[in-house]
């Protein structure tokens, strides 16, 4: 049987040597003990509770050429690797990103006390767990949350999704790779639709148009949480607003055609118009606000196509909202935007805002 004890001395031979070549030499020889069979592999247990004891008396360099080699045989060296991936970003990386070993409760021992290096290091694990996922979620910066995201190993439950989400609507960061993902609840990326960019925009469209009916209906029947997003504070006149809506609905006046007399009527009847577009195409208030005070007309476009609105009244819409003059032009140009969004998935962008309103 191999006696440990050459291991061990060659182990303590490390914090003597100040060249990285000499370092790379000795780990080597150690590599090369460490891999001969040993009965029981009592030695190497032994060796690694040696290693995670002193480690603290080597330099830097001396533990960063070891975490490299613990890195890749954790499974000798548990001790070690759990030590090591708490220590100097230098040091602890290659454990944090290739050590398959360390345990759930280490990753959110580092994620808690440890800067944004070291979270971004777990984000390129092979595999993590929800739980971790969510710790890195909670305590990571936009580009952690967006490496975690890039990372189709990781695990991310709904609940930790919902959080992103939120996130995701003001950082431009977190859109792309939270599109991507193929296993993000396809109701948060209809959510999401307002707030990213015309070429994300058509992808949520995509992934909304191969969702099966059946899914859908599932999420109309279900209470769920959604997002809360903040549109501004709810208009001074919406009392007279919501008055004289009701009114135009009981005397049967409120249809389609009507957005564009309220909407011509100017500012007096802003909040008219909007609580209106609500109605009609049966989504809540704040989204309608949005799109009108954004002049989103791509969601328009897509409200309009879901709730069955016709070309010419679209034009009319997205020509008074766009405020320029842009004659037979822009009618046309409003009129392809239209005929650009699909319908089918149009219908189940908008039955998706039916859910949220339901909810």
């Amino acid at each position: 049987m191999s006696s440990p004890a050459p291991r061990f001395a060659m182990l303590a031979g490390l914090s003597g040597q100040s060249s990285s070549e000499d370092r790379r030499e000795l780990l080597r020889k150690v590599t090369e003990a460490m891999n001969d069979p040993v009965p029981g592999g009592r030695s190497i247990q032994e060796l690694d509770g040696l290693l995670a004891t002193v480690a603290a008396d080597y330099s830097a360099h001396v533990r960063a050429d070891l975490a490299k080699l613990v890195a890749n045989q954790d499974a000798l060296f548990t001790c070690s690797a759990h030590l090591f991936a708490r220590d100097d970003i230098e040091v602890a990386r290659p454990v944090l990103q290739h050590a398959r070993n360390l345990s759930d409760t280490t990753l959110l021992e580092v994620i808690a006390e440890k800067g944004q290096e070291h979270l971004m290091a777990v984000t390129q694990r092979q595999s993590i767990s929800g739980v971790v996922s969510h710790a890195l979620v909670e305590k990571g910066d936009d580009h952690v949350v967006s490496s975690l995201l890039s990372n189709r190993g990781a695990t991310i439950e709904p609940e930790t999704f919902e959080v992103v989400a939120v996130r995701a609507q003001t950082s431009t960061v977190l859109q792309k790779p939270l599109v991507n993902r193929t296993d993000v609840p396809i109701g948060l990326l209809n959510e999401l639709y307002t707030s990213v960019e015309k070429s994300l925009r058509q992808e949520i469209l995509r992934k909304i148009g191969n969702v099966p009916p059946e899914e859908i209906e599932r999420a109309f029947q279900k209470n769920r949480r959604v997002l809360n997003k903040v549109y501004g504070d709810t208009p001074a006149d919406m009392p007279a607003a919501v008055k004289r809506i009701d009114q135009m609905a009981r005397a049967q006046s409120l249809h389609p055609p009507s957005l564009v007399t309220l909407l011509r009527e100017g500012a007096a009847s802003r909040t008219a118009f909007k609580l209106a577009l609500a109605r009609l195409t049966d989504v809540e208030f704040d989204l309608a606000q949005r799109v009108v005070e954004g002049k989103d007309l791509d969601t328009l476009a897509l409200l309009c196509r879901g709730a069955n609105f016709n070309r010419p009244l679209f034009v009319s819409l997205a020509i008074a909202l766009d405020g320029q003059d842009r004659a037979l032009g822009g009618a046309e140009e409003f009129g392809n935007l239209y005929e650009a969004v699909p319908v089918e998935a149009a219908q189940r962008a908008v039955r998706f805002w039916k859910v949220r309103k339901a909810a």
